[in-house]
C-alpha cells in the first residue's frame, strides 16, 4: 500500500530536469568541445571566460542546430559560429589594434598551439584535410617571409 502522502509529495517526472537535446546534437558537442575549448583557452587565457565563450557558441550553435544539419557542411558552420564567439570575447577583453586575425592564422593556432594533426583539425573546421595542410604551408610560409 502506498502512502498518498509521500506520492503526491514528489515532484511530477521531468519537472526541474533539463530539456531533452537531440542526440546528434549531444555527440557533436561530445566531440567538439574539448577542441572547441583548447582553442578559446588560446584566444581567452581565463579559463572562466574560455569556456563561458564555447558555452555560448554551443547555445548558438543548438538555436541553428536544425538550419546547419540542413546546410552543405554543418561543421563547418558551427566553426564560424565558435570562431565569432571567441572573437568577440577577446574583443571585450582587449580590443583589437589592427584588424581581425586571418582565418589561416586560426588553423596555425589549432595545429602548433593546440597541437591537432591535419585530419584533427579538418573534423574541427568541417573541411579536408588536404586543404588544412595546403593552408597551413601558406601560413608558415607567410610566417617566415616576415620574419
Amino acid at each position: 500500500m502506498t502512502n498518498r502522502q509521500d506520492s503526491a509529495a514528489e515532484p511530477p517526472p521531468g519537472l526541474g530536469e533539463p530539456p531533452a537535446v537531440p542526440l546528434e546534437f549531444a555527440a557533436f558537442c561530445e566531440l567538439h568541445r574539448p577542441r572547441y575549448l583548447s582553442y578559446a583557452r588560446v584566444w581567452l587565457p581565463d579559463q572562466t571566460d574560455a569556456a563561458g565563450a564555447v558555452q555560448q557558441a554551443f547555445a548558438e550553435i543548438a538555436v541553428q542546430w536544425r538550419e546547419l544539419l540542413g546546410s552543405s557542411n554543418p561543421t563547418a558552420h558551427a566553426w564560424q559560429i565558435l570562431r565569432g564567439t571567441v572573437n568577440e570575447h577577446t574583443l571585450r577583453a582587449d580590443p583589437p589594434a589592427g584588424p581581425s586575425r586571418p582565418a589561416d592564422d586560426d588553423l596555425a593556432i589549432l595545429h602548433y598551439i593546440v597541437g591537432l594533426a591535419a585530419p584533427e583539425i579538418a573534423d574541427v573546421i568541417g573541411t579536408d584535410t588536404a586543404s588544412v595542410a595546403g593552408r597551413l604551408r601558406r601560413t608558415m610560409l607567410r610566417e617566415a617571409s616576415g620574419w
